[in-house]
């Protein structure tokens, strides 16, 4: 696995709202990319890991309906998340 519990609490500390926050749609988009980065990764090495491939597909999806939920609640979260995030460009 690539978070570890240390990556995973420095992730959550970095984009928690609150100091009891785990499961916001910010921390959870965070530590979704964090895992697509590290699958990328494994992708380069393991072309043909086709099972993997599949569950990379459903975290795709997931944050993508995350981050369209957090656009349409609070555009100015969603903003921030993404230029930090790098991702949509």
């Amino acid at each position: 696995m690539a978070l570890t519990t240390e990556n995973r609490a420095k992730i959550v500390e970095d984009y928690r709202t609150h100091n009891k926050d785990t499961a916001s749609p910010q921390v959870q988009v965070a530590l979704m990319t964090e895992r697509l980065n590290y699958l990328n990764q494994h992708f380069k090495e393991n072309k043909k890991d086709n099972h993997s491939r599949r569950g990379l597909m459903k975290i795709v999806g997931k944050r993508r309906r995350l981050l369209d939920y957090l656009r349409s609640k609070d555009s100015e979260t969603y903003k921030t998340l993404i230029t930090r995030l790098g991702i949509r460009k």
